[in-house]
């Protein structure tokens, strides 16, 4: 295949795409569903850990609904780096399929495997689940209530730099190229619902974050269309900021508790949320939300942390990313008074437990065991 051919049969992808997502589909209501299954997903590295972390918790926290057949876990097997590359699937087949039959995931972090690492280039397992579950909104919530910090992140998971990550072309030895790509139908929906949740939290302020400056194509096309969808928001204060001056504005005090919602491309959403989360103490504290109108993926925002498993630390990982991820899982499902039993159990661990993640403090087992007294307090 020539790299205009290949060219070609990226563009026909897209606009299919983009026509598929314009015909929009309902969210589903989780109060009708009977038993809600959760998928549970180790991952790699220290995500088998934190999982079973995330488990001991579930167990206890759902135990009336776990025996009574309301809510299943449904512990999904195989997707890890081992069993992609042996298989040469990002995602193998039997476990999509598994996964598929999920309502919600909670998900350990996966390991990209590269060239650098002696490993065939695969796509990034998230990146294929976001499109496979078109989960198109990552939800990254930040908090720092000292600092008056309240921030939530509304990243376009599904386009952008990470869409065609896997599918760029030499044109020749000395010449690559990647893709970029915004659609109408793709940053309506995300834009739509960032706003939606400005509104439904008493009309938080909004920034829509570009550099449709540079890029003046396709982000200029989700700057455009952010703010068309803002007229019709009257009630909510939108700005609108460059990523590189926004990077600068989340680290001076003078003007971080001006910002509430905020919503990025793709590629710009995943750095500016690591840099927020850093601000809370560390992405290792950060939990996150992939949501589509069928699926829920909810998982930790860092790595696999494969130095921390080399090092034979794996078990002194923090479990307060998975455990928010789960925190944030429950709210999505309805059961907002069991997520926020949770929070205050985490919030109890977070002042009783160091977790400096270099083999000496609390162990994950340690810190759950706070959460586990905290809810069983309650």
């Amino acid at each position: 295949m020539t790299y205009m051919e290949a060219f070609e049969k990226i563009v026909l992808e897209q606009i299919a795409r983009a026509e598929k997502m314009a015909r929009e589909e309902s969210f589903y209501d989780y109060s009708s569903l009977s038993p809600i299954i959760i998928g549970m997903i180790d991952g790699d590295g220290i995500g088998p850990v934190i999982l079973r972390e995330a488990r001991r918790v579930l167990s206890i926290l759902l135990k009336d609904e776990l025996e009574s057949g309301q809510v299943i876990l449904n512990p999904i097997d195989g997707l890890t780096l081992e069993n992609r590359v042996r298989t040469m699937e990002t995602v193998p087949k039997a476990v999509l399929e598994e996964i598929k039959g999920c309502h919600v995931l909670l998900k350990g972090p996966t390991t990209t495997p590269s060239r650098a690492d002696n490993l065939p280039e695969l796509e990034s397992a998230n990146v294929t689940l976001r499109r496979e579950l078109d989960l198109f909104a990552n939800v990254r919530p930040v908090q720092i209530p000292e600092k008056n910090i309240n921030w939530t992140f509304y990243r376009e998971n599904t386009e952008g730099e990470y869409v065609l990550g896997s599918r760029g072309v030499d044109i020749s030895q000395d010449v690559s190229m990647d893709f970029k790509v915004t659609t109408t139908a793709g940053t309506r929906r995300i834009a739509r619902a960032a706003f939606e949740y400005a509104k439904a939290n008493g009309n938080l302020n909004v920034s829509i974050v570009t550099k449709a400056n540079i890029m003046k194509k396709t982000d200029g096309k989700f700057l455009e269309i952010c703010r068309q969808i803002a007229l019709e928001y009257p009630e909510i204060k939108t700005d609108d900021w460059y990523v590189d001056i926004m990077a600068a504005n989340l680290i001076n005090e003078q003007l971080q508790s001006r910002f509430n919602v905020f919503i990025l491309p793709n590629l710009y959403g995943d750095i500016i949320t690591d840099e927020a989360a850093q601000l809370q103490g560390g992405v290792g504290t950060a939990g996150s939300a992939n949501v589509g109108s069928r699926y829920a993926m909810f998982e930790a925002i860092h790595g696999s942390a494969p130095r921390m498993v080399a090092d034979g630390i794996a078990e002194y990982a923090n479990p307060a990313s998975i455990l928010k991820a789960a925190e944030m899982m429950l709210r999505h499902i309805g059961m907002g008074k069991k997520a926020d039993q949770l929070a205050a159990a985490i919030d109890l661990a977070d002042q009783n437990c160091r977790m400096p993640g270099d083999g000496t403090g609390s162990t994950a087992a340690e810190y759950t065991a706070v959460v586990i007294d905290g809810l069983q307090e309650k």
